[in-house]
């Protein structure tokens, strides 16, 4: 009897906690879907739990949301791919509902099942389901349907690949625009499906209607299938069909599909080749770039070194150059903060003397640009020029400039100049470093923002370790101990931190005879902040120096720290020297 009942007890538990008024125990119940269907066996979660979960739809849009994402996987339990088609019905009822993040889900999940379908059940339960959807008197089955057909096409038979080509014809000429705008960006992956011969025919016929849709967000997504569809044509029928399209909407009267096009166009230019790219193209993306919209203007800007590089550099230096100069001084700082953000890519594409004739003024106006996030793009990529100007002249145009922004007012610019010390640094050589950077490296230390001073710490060890230890010996070691003894705690904390990412770069004679009697003697410092991050640099120590070191100097520092009246001195300590016996053991 108990055998009998054992798999009856997931079911009743699934349908009470489903059926249960707080949310969080019906997508616990979702949730564990799978692990009920290994209970009940291949046979009953066919015949019972899945005609459940058809019935039991109505119910709050997490939960739904969770079914359909927990039915796309859910294959192995109904018995494998010959059973797949028992999950397509609760599925279509998922597609029709208003929420959209559940329909996409859905279709998402019955994507997965029909691609691994086998070809009769194909035609026989999907196909049904596309154009029932398809047909649907709400317009959530349309949308939804729409995103279905490239599953479906390829195994179809002639007469209904046929009567598909027609279905989403009329699905791109629906009257709800949500229905339009989800075949508009459907088309691509349907178009993929579809033989070349159909593909001239009607696709390029939905293609045409979708373009001159009246509504400006249709336009948009038809301008996202511009680029797909122009790599599946050949290029003469890419120019002929795809490229006027192109050129119009870049001078369409919605901002919204100019912006799509400066986004898209450059991979258009790899689809037509290089003849119509020159005589169309280029207009049409210098237009996009003096466009009146900020947005577009800002979207092009970002595309211009991706651009460049499919342009000669005599065409980038004729047409774009200008254009790059006008938006260097934009009104809009968004419009110079993107252009900053990949101007530095354009230096390989224009070769060194278009560089340093042409960009290097352009680079060097944007780094004292008022808006800190054009100063921000601009170092970030400056290694890009660095490699086609040469250092002698970034140090003589660049070098000024950077000395300003690493005491920029604000904090993000001077920090992203600290980040790119080093990288200079290894550049430069070490001559050059000590006379122009050596001295910003050590002020950094005693910076007010603490995101400065712990890169000020790390941009020390990065240099030492390029540099080398008798260098840091020199130029670094002697600067920091002497400020181990400034009259505010935070500064002393900082040089704490640095002593603990040099000691292991510097080796352990080093850090014995020069940083550890440094950090003992900061242990008698009256703020318990500072003596609690002693007891963890001595930790950070004790793998470095010799084992009589840790136990005549470290172990009887922690040993006093451990007794201190403050409670986190006393843990750090205690941490301290059980990672001494830690070490001890297992030597």
């Amino acid at each position: 009897m108990s055998m009998v009942e054992e798999p009856l007890y997931p079911i009743a538990v699934l349908i009470d906690e489903l059926k249960n008024d707080d949310i969080q125990l019906r997508l616990n119940s979702i949730r564990r879907l799978s692990t009920i269907a290994r209970a009940l066996g291949e046979e009953r979660t066919r015949k019972e739990l899945i005609p459940f979960l058809n019935e039991n739809n109505d119910d709050d849009d997490e939960v739904l949301l969770a079914m359909a994402e927990e039915l796309g996987v859910f294959i192995p339990y109904v018995g494998g791919v010959d059973h797949a088609h028992v999950l397509l019905p609760p599925l279509e009822t998922l597609c029709t509902v208003e929420e959209t993040c559940v329909r996409d889900k859905a279709v998402e999940s019955l994507c997965r099942i029909g691609s691994q379908m086998r070809e009769n059940d194909l035609i026989e339960w999907f196909i049904p389901l596309v154009k029932r959807l398809a047909a649907g008197e709400w317009f959530t089955a349309r949308v939804s349907a729409c995103g279905l057909f490239h599953i479906a096409y390829p195994s179809a038979s002639e007469m209904l690949k046929t009567e598909l080509r027609s279905i989403y014809s009329q699905l791109c000429q629906d009257d709800m625009p949500m229905v339009r705008r989800s075949a508009a960006s459907n088309l691509g992956k349907f178009a993929a499906t579809v033989e070349s011969a159909h593909l001239k025919a009607d696709i390029m016929q939905i293609f045409e209607d979708l373009t001159q849709d009246d509504q400006d967000s249709v336009r948009l997504l038809a301008v996202e299938g511009c680029a797909t569809l122009g790599k599946l044509l050949e290029p003469q029928d890419c120019v002929a069909h795809i490229l006027p399209v192109i050129v119009n909407f870049s001078q369409d009267k919605s901002w919204r599909v100019r912006y799509m096009v400066a986004n898209q166009l450059y991979e258009l230019c790899e689809a037509v080749g290089p003849e119509p790219t020159r005589t169309d193209l280029v207009p049409a993306y210098v237009r996009l770039l003096r466009d009146n919209e900020a947005e577009v203007r800002i979207a092009a800007a970002g595309k211009v070194t991706k651009f460049c590089r499919i342009l000669s550099p005599e065409l980038a230096i004729q047409h774009i150059l200008p254009c790059v100069k006008e938006l260097s001084s934009d009104s809009s700082q968004h419009v110079r903060s993107a252009l900053a953000s990949v101007i530095m890519g354009m230096a390989p594409v224009l070769g060194k003397d278009a560089t340093i004739e042409q960009l290097l003024p352009i680079f060097l106006s944007l780094l004292k640009d008022e808006f800190p996030d054009v100063r921000l793009n601009i170092i970030s990529k400056l290694d890009q020029v660095n490699q086609v100007v040469g250092i002698d002249l970034l140090s003589q145009s660049l070098l000024p400039a950077i000395v300003e922004l690493a005491e920029d007012r604000h904090w993000r610019v001077r920090l992203a100049i600290i980040e790119y010390i080093p990288l200079l640094a290894s550049q430069l050589g070490v001559g050059f470093f000590d006379d122009k950077l050596g001295s910003l490296c050590m002020q950094w230390l005693q910076d007010k923002v603490y995101s400065i001073r712990d890169a000020a710490a790390n941009n020390l060890k990065r240099l030492a370790e390029e540099f080398g230890p008798d260098w840091a010996m020199q130029h670094i070691i002697p600067q920091v101990l002497e400020m181990v003894n400034n009259s505010h705690y935070l500064y002393r904390m900082t040089i704490l931190r640095a002593i603990s990412l040099l000691a292991p770069v510097m080796g352990s004679e080093i850090t014995c005879s020069k940083l550890l009697p440094v950090v003992v003697n900061a242990s008698k410092d009256r703020v318990p902040n500072i003596k609690f991050n002693v007891a963890k640099v001595l930790q950070s120590l004790v793998p470095i120096l010799d084992q009589s070191v840790v136990e005549k100097t470290i172990r009887p520092c922690l040993v006093e720290l451990s007794e201190d009246p403050d409670v986190d001195v006393r843990y750090f300590a205690n941490q301290g020297l059980q990672s001494i016996d830690h070490v001890m053991m297992s030597s």
